[in-house]
């Protein structure tokens, strides 16, 4: 299912073990079934991209197109780490960006000193 897709990137990045081959196929299996991820499992995901450095343009370009009632279902951590995951990997996304930024604004108060700092950073970093 795609907590367990998500599971197996998050857990190999956090062990800081990359396997390219692996996160090639996760990204060709998670790309069809990305409107069944949760907010943590889409969060997660990217981010465990980012840590291990490995580039999915496919896989970013198509969570760029989820739509805004989906974001709203992200709590604060998860809006920062998708947001710091795309300007780590240098993937820029103004429209991304911007319906994160419609849904972060409202909420800013929900957000920990860190979060900020790391969705400031994300959003100078990608211009």
């Amino acid at each position: 299912n795609s907590q367990e897709i998500a599971n197996t990137v998050w857990a190999y990045a956090t062990v800081d073990h990359s396997s390219p081959q692996l996160f090639d196929k996760v990204a060709e299996i998670a790309l069809p079934r990305l409107d069944e991820f949760s907010s943590q499992a889409l969060a997660n995901t990217v981010w465990a991209y980012a840590t291990d450095g490995h580039s999915s343009p496919q896989l970013f370009d198509k969570i760029t197109n989820i739509p805004l009632s989906h974001l709203h279902k992200f709590n604060s951590q998860e809006i920062a780490n998708t947001v710091w995951a795309y300007a780590t990997v240098g993937y820029s996304s103004p429209q991304l960006f911007d319906k994160i930024a419609s849904v972060a604004i409202p909420r800013l108060d929900e957000f920990s000193p860190q979060a900020l700092a790391n969705i400031v950073w994300a959003y100078a970093t990608v211009g």
